[in-house]
């Protein structure tokens, strides 16, 4: 599988330019999760989980500087919701904005199974190859983001992820889908903290330096 990033947005607005790039691009994984760890419920529910105005205006901050996205197909199916312009066009204005970045980016799904993508600068890879992973992170212009917690264990197994946000929700739900894998050992430090008005705590760790 050969990767490689498109010409990339600007920060505002959705429009796009050609960027000379010398560094490597970080891939980040970022989480809503209850207090014990899990991004949905055992009912698959996650809706204990969604942000208020203030939250959701920070989480815009930190997605507005990605340019691709890298989904599984649950999680791509999730968030696809986000291309529908006509179903967005009477939600508040934090919603909004977070519906023109999502659009504005690159996403790779990866599936075996999802053909044709639904949401436009979206292009399918059967396999999730991390080589390649490694391959698109010396491209790409802006950093990357790695979605769902099955696509997030893989990368983070390799290897791959550079930095995390996780914002932990002030409820325990029992058990679930888990935001971070079993099995995996990795050292980090932490970046920064926050606390929101809703109780939501946003913890970002990065590989030590």
């Amino acid at each position: 599988m050969h990767l490689r990033s498109e010409p990339l947005r600007s920060g505002d607005g959705g429009r796009r330019r050609t960027v000379v790039w010398h560094g490597v691009a970080k891939l980040i994984y970022s989480a809503i999760a209850s207090l014990d760890g899990y991004v949905a419920d055992e009912d698959g529910r996650f809706d204990w989980g969604e942000p208020d105005e203030e939250l959701h205006a920070f989480v815009n901050a930190l997605e507005r500087p990605i340019g691709t996205y890298l989904y599984g197909r649950r999680m791509y199916e999730v968030m696809v919701a986000w291309e529908n312009v006509e179903l967005l066009a009477d939600e508040r204005p934090v919603i909004r904005d977070y519906a023109e970045i999502w659009q504005a980016a690159e996403k790779i799904v990866f599936s075996k199974t999802l053909q044709p993508p639904s949401s436009s600068r979206t292009r399918i890879e059967r396999d999730f190859d991390p080589d390649a992973v490694r391959q698109l992170k010396l491209g790409a212009a802006h950093d990357i983001s790695v979605g769902g917690p099955n696509l997030a264990g893989q990368a983070i197994a390799a290897g791959l992820v550079d930095e995390l946000h996780l914002f932990l929700s002030a409820i325990v739900v029992g058990g679930g889908n888990q935001a971070l894998p079993d099995g995996v050992r990795v050292e980090l430090e932490l970046l920064g903290e926050r606390r929101f008005g809703n109780g939501v705590v946003h913890l970002h760790y990065g590989k030590p330096a």
